[in-house]
């Protein structure tokens, strides 16, 4: 269990794209370990490798305990629908603030797992809103970009005043 250091905004490397893997090995399944491991003591819901500096597409979920965590690997969304929701978005990387973010109510994703299977998921609510953030996050696009310039603006306030304060 290796809880690993996590990349603060505003890091450049969370705005660099991820490489996709292409080994299947015990490093990657280490990895997968450790994004859990570390997302649970952030504590946070969903992280990826730029999260914490590797810059590799691997995705850990943990929407609740019953379901368990899901590890993504070059994840990429197939289909998404024509409807869309708004839900409260964070970061692991912005630690307490969050907004309204605008996401396809539905995405169907394909990607791999740990062992290199290719696999597809379809999903709803929460689940894809967290798809679409984590994809957006492997592509360098930080969460906070899809909010208005004004609403951006006021949320980096916050958080650098948050920061200046902890």
């Amino acid at each position: 269990m290796t809880i690993r250091p996590i990349v603060r905004y505003p890091d450049r490397r969370l705005a660099l794209p991820a490489r996709p893997v292409t080994l299947f090995d015990d490093a990657l399944r280490e990895l997968a370990q450790d994004l859990l491991d570390t997302m649970r003591a952030a504590p946070g819901i969903g992280i990826t490798a730029p999260h914490v500096g590797v810059p590799l597409r691997v995705v850990v979920l943990e929407l609740d305990a019953k379901d368990g965590p899901h590890t993504y690997v070059n994840p990429e969304i197939t289909w998404a629908s024509p409807e869309m929701i708004m839900h409260r978005e964070g970061s692991v990387s912005m630690p307490g603030v969050n907004d309204e973010v605008q996401r396809h109510a539905r995405v169907q994703i394909s990607y791999r797992d740990v062992e290199g299977n290719v696999q597809s998921e379809e999903s709803e609510a929460l689940r894809a809103v967290c798809h679409q953030h984590e994809i957006d996050q492997l592509d360098g696009m930080f969460w906070i970009q899809r909010l208005s310039r004004l609403k951006r603006e006021r949320l980096v306030k916050k958080y650098e005043k948050m920061s200046r304060n902890s």
